[in-house]
């Protein structure tokens, strides 16, 4: 793998953008997550909402479940750990201007390259993706009406079922009142009784 599709596995979507997340960035720049944070807060006023900010419980926790490494965030943030910073595209490159080592103006140069390609595939394939969004959408109207017709069936199913059971009892009457008609002397024409 490039480093560029190394770096565009660790872009995710949170809150309708694309980010990275500190402890990512922290590695790529050979940096401790706790200078990096340190680093930003010194120098907040460069990062405004759209540029960086932080994941709340819920998304760390989600984070999880997509499959980050539980070392890096821990599960159930209810322990007073800080919660990840997501930085956008912007962030990413404000983060050039306060981290000054070679390695960070490299990797960020290799991250303005993996974003731009990342926009370049979603221009390219935004009717492909347009059309996986509208099979998504259908495949969950087919899940709930299924789940409707499904109830439906099971409640013909049932009425079927007693439908069937009411049938088999007046068979079963009618049989019996049949068996019951045949123990019976006949009327009208009388057989002479032999001697």
């Amino acid at each position: 793998m490039t480093d560029i599709e190394v770096i565009q596995h660790k872009i995710y979507e949170i809150r309708g953008v694309r980010v990275m997340l500190d402890f990512d960035l922290s590695t790529l720049y050979g940096i401790e997550t706790r200078a990096l944070k340190q680093a930003v807060k010194r120098n907040i006023n460069r990062f405004p909402d759209d540029f960086m900010f932080i994941l709340t419980k819920i998304e760390a926790n989600y984070l999880l479940t997509m499959g980050v490494s539980q070392n890096v965030i821990p599960l159930e943030y209810n322990f007073g750990g800080t919660l990840p910073m997501a930085f956008t595209e912007q962030g990413v490159a404000m983060l050039s201007g306060i981290l000054r080592s070679q390695q960070a103006i490299d990797v960020n140069i290799s991250i303005m390259r993996a974003f731009v390609q990342l926009r370049q595939f979603l221009l390219q394939n935004r009717e492909i993706i347009l059309s996986i969004d509208e099979l998504r959408q259908r495949v969950k109207q087919l899940e709930l009406s299924g789940e409707e017709t499904l109830a439906s069936i099971n409640d013909l199913s049932e009425d079927t079922r007693r439908e069937m059971d009411d049938i088999y009892i007046a068979l079963t009457e009618m049989a019996k009142n049949k068996s019951e008609s045949l123990k019976r002397n006949p009327i009208g024409f009388v057989k002479n009784k032999e001697k």
